[in-house]
């Protein structure tokens, strides 16, 4: 297996259940301490999330300009049910083996998801490069310009009923339902801290070239 897959090829990876504290990542002539930290997750697999989106109607969403092409359709078929809100609506299409309720949802917005956060406090208002890793391999990494407190606990470890919509956040979606997927394995999180914008986004370009994480690749698919 090549060397920048696995993290047990990478100075300062975990052991077995043992979690070390600092991954040292290469890019370049610099050596790159990242610090692990953990990441608690509430424990409950979330399904049809997109159901609890009620806060506008079908009528509603079909003249936003994101779902014009959907509009001619829905209120020639399903032109009964357009002061339903729309979660309900969609869950009902579903539950009747109806596909026309995912032309409402980005790509990735029918998945499972769960909630999960940080607390370390030397961490949550940082920005920098962050990256998860499972079972010794370096899954994803990504970029944080913001702090890591706001990417996580309010980004990727809480999907929300319109992230899975056309015009929400599939990315979100995507990744939330990959560490999902990896929850029974032994997922970890790395962040480096860092100041500059200009090198936090050229480092994560170089890292991603170097290291190949898989669910970067996957995401960009």
């Amino acid at each position: 297996m090549p060397a920048y897959q696995r993290l047990n090829d990478i100075s300062g990876t975990s052991k077995g259940n043992r979690v070390v504290n600092v991954l040292e990542l290469k890019a370049k002539d610099r050596l790159l301490k990242f610090n692990y930290v953990p990441i608690s997750f509430n424990g409950i697999i979330e399904k049809d999330v997109f159901s609890k989106k009620n806060n506008k109607t079908v009528a509603e969403t079909i003249r936003h300009q994101r779902y014009l092409n959907l509009k001619e359709l829905t209120e020639t078929k399903y032109g009964g049910y357009l002061k339903m809100p729309i979660g309900e609506f969609l869950y009902y299409l579903k539950g009747n083996n109806d596909i026309f309720y995912k032309s409402f949802l980005n790509k990735y917005g029918d998945l499972e998801y769960t909630q999960f956060h940080i607390d370390d406090k030397q961490s949550l208002n940082l920005k920098g490069i962050y990256l998860y890793s499972s079972n010794g391999t370096i899954k994803y990494i990504g970029r944080c310009l913001d702090h890591f407190g706001k990417r996580i606990n309010q980004g990727y470890g809480k999907i929300h009923p319109k992230n899975c919509f056309r015009d929400g956040q599939a990315t979100n979606c995507h990744l939330n339902a990959l560490i999902t997927n990896h929850i029974k394995e032994e997922l970890s999180f790395y962040v480096l801290p860092l100041k500059d914008d200009d090198d936090i986004k050229a480092l994560e370009i170089e890292l991603i070239r170097n290291y190949k994480p898989e669910w970067n690749v996957q995401m960009k698919g």
